[in-house]
């Protein structure tokens, strides 16, 4: 290492340390300390705007300021500094370089998250729900996922999400949390095994940030993910609350359910519980029937979800996050470049829809997955349309998929993806979905993001 390297890295660490003493020690009332503290460790100029960006509402914003405030003065200290070292002091800062060192030797990118599905288990079968096509015999075996986690780590990557199926039914990942105490975990999880015992180890590793299923009231979530399942996750969401864990909320937006998820009422609810952020994602068609289409947004939905996920991150002190609408902050699809996914099979996947592949990682190590010709051609592309708002490589720029997978020699891993690829009904349509929603995409992309993106994002 250089002189000059281990300047900086000797700096980053005493900064780091005065941050966590900040945040042992009354962070609340710490908080714009806190804020130059981390500016002092941003180098990248566009993370530094974003850091100035969020310390100005923070300062000027009632609704944000009380947010960043419950965050420091209610979470518990172990999982606060955790959050604080493990996501933004290994994963951006730390890791930033290591990745950027194999774009520039090989242009070959090091995604920042992975998503991890180790068993396709579940004790729900939710319509619509991608899990449902995978066989429910196979996981990958325990020492296998101890293996790409630790590979994932070293090539720099530190936020680690795991789905499934349910996470739960893993009870080795508990160790596996414990294990890699240095990285962040998001398991997306039905909160149905969430129990006082899991709670208090949860608590002890500090390192996981759980998103509970949920599709709106007692009766839209009953309805999709089955009769009691509602009160459980509010359950969940008490025992997690009660003991300072950080959680958020996931919801699977559909044509019936839409108005209530994005209500008042139900985002207050939330907040109360102790969630810190909910995540909406578009319900696809995993199985292109008819049934499937018909619960999918319509295009004046799909744009007023963005519009009122805006609307609530704006006026709450609370997160939102769209996964397709929001596109425009993140350059457009960020699937293979800045996230990606590993299947039950250990199929490497450029997105958790889009299930294609061109590498197993059975004998095989994750960064030739990363080398592979399939995502550096996905990156090569992006963003796939110019308006950001129609990001996708499959329900927007609908021959995108077909046409590169064609070129690469990806194969379709399930159903759906099988479909996506090779039934002409089916592309026709979700063909006529996208055409649908292009003008109601053309008018906000004008006049809400001025015909403007995340060109540097873009671009990865």
């Amino acid at each position: 290492m250089s002189i000059k390297n281990s300047l900086e890295k000797s700096t980053k660490q005493v900064i780091v340390s005065k941050i966590i003493d900040y945040l042992d020690k009354n962070p609340g009332e710490n908080a714009n300390k806190i804020f130059s503290a981390i500016k002092l460790l941003t180098k990248n100029k566009s993370s530094l705007s974003q850091i100035e960006f969020v310390e100005n509402y923070y300062n000027n914003d009632a609704a944000k300021h009380k947010f960043i405030q419950d965050i420091l003065e209610n979470t518990d200290p172990k999982c606060l500094k955790k959050f604080f070292t493990n996501f933004f002091s290994n994963a951006i800062w730390y890791a930033s370089p290591k990745r950027q060192e194999y774009m520039d030797n090989e242009d070959t990118k090091i995604p920042f998250v992975m998503l991890l599905s180790p068993s396709m288990r579940c004790p729900l079968h939710c319509k619509g729900c991608y899990a449902s096509s995978f066989s429910k015999e196979d996981d990958i075996p325990p020492e296998e996922v101890d293996r790409i986690i630790g590979e994932a780590r070293d090539l720099g990557i530190y936020y680690i999400i795991i789905l499934g199926g349910e996470p739960f039914f893993n009870d080795y990942l508990l160790d596996i949390y414990k294990k890699y105490d240095d990285i962040m975990f998001t398991p997306f999880t039905s909160g149905l095994l969430i129990n006082e015992e899991i709670a208090d180890k949860l608590k002890e590793c500090g390192n996981v940030i759980p998103m509970l299923s949920v599709e709106g009231f007692e009766d839209d979530t009953d309805s999709r993910r089955g009769k009691g399942t509602y009160k459980k996750v509010m359950k969940a969401m008490e025992l997690l609350h009660d003991r300072g864990i950080l959680f958020g909320v996931s919801s699977a937006v559909t044509r019936t359910n839409i108005n209530t998820v994005l209500s008042d009422e139900f985002t207050d609810m939330l907040i109360e519980k102790g969630s810190k952020m909910s995540w909406y994602f578009l319900f696809m068609p995993v199985n292109g029937d008819d049934e499937d289409f018909k619960m999918m947004l319509t295009a004046e939905q799909r744009d007023y979800l963005g519009k009122r996920c805006r609307e609530i991150r704006a006026a709450k002190p609370y997160f939102t996050l769209d996964f397709f609408n929001d596109a425009p902050y993140v350059g457009g699809c960020i699937a293979g470049k800045y996230y990606f996914h590993i299947n039950s099979h250990e199929d490497v996947e450029p997105c958790i829809f889009s299930h294609f592949s061109t590498m197993n990682l059975k004998g095989n190590h994750l960064i030739d997955a990363f080398r592979n010709p399939f995502f550096k051609k996905l990156r090569s592309m992006q963003p796939y349309n110019k308006n950001m708002l129609r990001p996708c490589m499959m329900i927007d720029n609908t021959n995108v998929i077909i046409n590169v997978c064609k070129e690469v020699g990806a194969k379709p891993d399930d159903l759906g993806a099988e479909k996506m690829l090779h039934d002409e009904e089916f592309h026709k349509k979700i063909t006529k979905s996208a055409l649908e929603f292009a003008p109601y995409a053309e008018k906000t992309w004008e006049e809400t993001f001025g015909k403007k993106g995340n060109d540097n994002f873009a671009k990865g």
